[in-house]
């Protein structure tokens, strides 16, 4: 079944609206994806704890619908 891009996108969006995101599908199927977000929310904040709130933005489709998602996370400038 898998998750669009976009769809993944939208819901990091929302949680992180001055969120720059980049999506990479990693194996053509939406079900394996790379994502890039830098968001200023992210300042003073471990990586651990910036993986969780985009995990969290997620809303309970990360391991369901998402099955794989390589994210890496920045502080926006």
């Amino acid at each position: 079944m898998g998750m669009k891009g976009s769809e993944i996108e939208a819901f990091i969006k929302a949680a992180f609206p001055d969120a720059d995101i980049e999506m990479k599908d990693l194996a053509g199927d939406d079900n394996h994806w790379a994502a890039t977000v830098k968001s200023a929310a992210f300042k003073g904040k471990s990586r651990v704890q910036q993986h969780q709130m985009v995990y969290a933005a997620l809303k309970g489709n990360m391991g369901g619908v998402l099955h794989a998602l390589q994210l890496t996370t920045s502080v926006k400038d």
